[in-house]
């Protein structure tokens, strides 16, 4: 005989029966009940057609570690992106670098700003190595960073400052010492032949290496303090002994002068020329290490019509801060420092390029041995022809190494001009040099609000590594990240209500 208990489901003790939604869901309020159902697509294939896909078929997931950039296009879902990660922690490149390519105003800068901030909560330090425009000179103030401004008037920098190498020398000893010296001598060496290079407009000769060389090693052992360019200057004009030698004078005076004097007018230009204000002088701010959220050296106050100017500055901030990090790796490796990653970014790639031959040698040397020094990289032009527009068949191959050499590429709108070099350097299929192409086209007018419409690859990109298929993606901001992604405050509607006030 049956127990009332067992059958009544309110009888105290029981456990509630668990309610079963239907196909629809509940029908309760706030159940959640969906008045109409899609069907869902179905396909009849033989076991020939569709032996693969059985039981089921699926596509693997993008990549989960790095810098969350965006959405992946097809799919939603979200994709984590950066050099330093997928390199270090994922193992999916085997160089810690990005070229990133597309016409201007697609967000480009807007990539790269995102993985800096997401680069700096995992502990990366960026240091953004001349800002032309400035595009991250509010990231890193927002970050607690250090800005250093250069340009006429604003603040200089002394090539022959060996900077934070010569703090961390003090620190070291042994050969640890010796290397770091060594190091600080070569850069200061190739600093300067960069800067007549440019000044000319073609490489320096090796006799005239070598006189600079000597000249630096005097220097060095006559100067206490922190020398200038008048300082070497001074040196050449004196000639000591170990000078001469190098140039086989061999006692004469004139076969001196001969020597030196086409590097001695190069110098004198360079001090009291277009450049002289600012690489003449002491350094005005040195970079610092210690900031919370990185550096950042605004040259935006150099007219681009100051192409030469502009290129100096870029390749002396580019040695400047490699510099700086090879001391604190110095210092790391003798265990008196903490190991440290950095995230430098190149970004305006192509005129420095184009300021003078034998100037894609500098950047190769800069950008060739970025994982022994534990830091990954972003560099930035607009299209592959900018890499090689160089009259030089030589530097055209350098500059092209640049990009072959990069752990990942990453590509927004181009024009199809640039697909046959594109392909030179990562296999891209059909659908996705139309994808990319695609994103090139100019935005449509809208006749509603009397200006063009937004451009179609605005923030879109699309990632390839080697030859895998690419990964194409969009960047979506956050509401804190707007107020430092303007990069159009000079055309913002306060302005223009402004002017329109003053001319009435």
């Amino acid at each position: 005989m049956s127990n009332a208990k067992d059958n009544d489901p309110e009888a105290p003790g029981r456990a509630p029966a668990a309610r079963v939604p239907g196909p629809r869901g509940f029908a309760s309020r706030g159940g959640g009940r969906a008045s109409y159902v899609e069907a869902v697509p179905e396909w009849r294939g033989t076991t020939v057609q569709v032996c693969g896909l059985w039981p089921f078929g699926a596509g693997s997931g993008t990549p989960m570690l790095g810098v969350p950039v965006g959405r992946e296009l097809s799919s939603g879902a979200t994709l984590c992106c950066d050099p330093i990660s997928w390199f270090q922690r994922a193992g999916l490149i085997h160089n810690p670098s990005a070229l990133v390519l597309g016409k201007p105003g697609l967000g480009k800068s807007t990539l790269i700003r995102r993985k800096v901030l997401g680069l700096a909560g995992y502990g990366v330090f960026p240091m953004i190595l001349g800002d032309l425009k400035p595009d991250y000179v509010d990231l890193i103030s927002a970050m607690g960073g250090q800005i250093i401004k250069l340009g006429r008037g604003l603040g200089s920098l002394n090539v022959l400052d060996p900077g934070e190498s010569a703090a961390a020398a003090a620190r070291l000893s042994g050969e640890a010492r010796r290397k770091l010296q060594a190091d600080a001598h070569g850069r200061r060496l190739n600093m300067v032949a960069a800067l007549v290079t440019v000044l000319r407009g073609h490489p320096i000769a090796d006799t005239e290496r070598t006189v600079l060389n000597a000249s630096l090693r005097v220097l060095d052992e006559r100067h206490h303090g922190v020398p200038v360019l008048p300082d070497l200057i001074r040196v050449i004009d004196e000639g000591p002994d170990q000078v001469r030698a190098i140039t086989l004078a061999r006692g004469s005076e004139e076969r001196y002068r001969d020597a030196v004097d086409p590097l001695h007018a190069s110098l004198l230009g360079l001090v009291d020329g277009a450049m002289g204000e600012t690489f003449a002088r002491p350094t005005t701010t040195p970079i610092r290490l210690d900031a919370p959220g990185g550096v950042c050296i605004d040259i935006s106050g150099i007219d681009d019509a100051d192409a030469e100017l502009q290129a100096a500055v870029l390749l002396a901030c580019w040695s400047d801060g490699f510099g700086a990090v090879e001391s604190a790796h110095a210092l790391a490796d003798e265990g008196l420092a903490v190991q440290r990653h950095f995230f430098v970014v190149l970004d305006e790639l192509w005129r420095v390029l184009r300021a003078g031959r034998g100037l894609v040698d500098r950047v190769d040397a800069l950008t060739r041995l970025n994982r022994q020094r534990g830091l990954g990289q972003a560099m930035i032009t607009h299209t592959m022809a900018d890499l090689l527009a160089l009259p030089d068949p030589a530097d055209q191959m350098k500059a092209k190494g640049f990009a072959e050499r990069a752990g990942m590429v990453i590509c927004g709108g181009l024009p199809q001009a640039e697909m046959t070099s594109l392909n030179q350097i990562v296999r891209l299929s059909q659908a996705e040099q139309n994808m990319i192409v695609d994103w090139s086209t100019p935005p449509s007018w809208d006749p509603m609000l009397n200006r063009d419409g937004e451009p179609p690859g605005r923030g879109k990109f699309l990632v390839k590594v080697g030859g895998r298929p690419g990964i194409p993606f969009k960047v979506e901001l956050t509401a804190a990240e707007r107020s430092v992604n303007d990069t159009n405050k000079r055309w913002d509607h306060s302005t223009t209500r402004h002017l329109t006030a003053g001319l009435r």
